[in-house]
């Protein structure tokens, strides 16, 4: 059970919550009547962002109107990996070169991102959902909510069982946290019965979901989770 501050306002906080731990959000959050519900999906480098974001296009692409914007520092990697992959009309993906921090252009300055945004929009009208893919960054890394209506944080264990507990925005705040890549555990000795609890005392009742795209290629449960946020999904 996480450990909860006595203060009566309804809700459980997660151990270590710090409200000032993150960065400020220089946006408001964005109007979502009229476009596209947006999706950020953020984590360290290597830990399965853009494996997640092939899976979520296998499993969505023929229920919703889907598109991606990726991010990268220099290159175009991940974007021409999703092209390679067939996961999505090479028209439906675009890439966002950040040449800085991650982090930048997904919180601190979003304009590149809501560019690629509005021309995904422009050229696929009735968009339902579009999915924007951080280039790698730590803990602290979180999207503007003036860019992403939700965020999902995914780890993997490779990092060790230790990651949930070293917090961060990344890992306490967002919407979804997935800890991915469970099907290697054994591996590199990651207790995972550790990790998932440390998960949710961080996290408090914020939702946690373990995962293994080697075993289900397709992520149904964090599909399953973007589908309860789409207001319309089409059949």
């Amino acid at each position: 059970m996480p450990a909860e501050h006595g203060h009566g306002h309804g809700h459980v906080h997660p151990v270590n919550f710090d409200p000032t731990a993150a960065e400020p959000d220089h946006y408001d959050q964005a109007p979502t009547a009229g476009r596209a519900y947006r999706i950020g999906i953020g984590g360290p480098v290597g830990s399965g962002k853009t494996a997640l974001t092939a899976a979520l296009c296998r499993a969505l692409g023929d229920e919703v109107n889907l598109a991606v914007v990726t991010n990268d520092i220099y290159t175009t990697e991940d974007a021409d990996f999703l092209r390679k992959t067939g996961v999505l009309d090479p028209e439906r993906i675009e890439a966002v070169q950040t040449g800085a921090c991650p982090h930048t252009a997904i919180r601190d300055d979003i304009t590149a991102n809501l560019d690629a945004v509005e021309r995904l929009e422009d050229r696929f009208p009735g968009l339902d959902l579009v999915i924007i893919e951080s280039g790698g960054d730590n803990l602290t890394a979180v999207f503007s909510r003036g860019l992403a209506d939700s965020q999902v944080f995914v780890v993997d264990v490779a990092g060790g069982d230790k990651v949930p507990r070293k917090g961060g925005p990344g890992v306490t705040t967002a919407d979804l946290l997935v800890i991915n890549k469970i099907d290697i555990a054994h591996l590199v000795n990651a207790d995972m019965d550790v990790m998932t609890s440390d998960a949710h005392r961080m996290r408090g009742e914020l939702p946690v979901i373990t995962q293994s795209l080697v075993d289900t290629p397709n992520a149904p449960a964090v599909a399953d989770w973007v589908r309860s946020l789409l207001p319309v999904t089409a059949g």
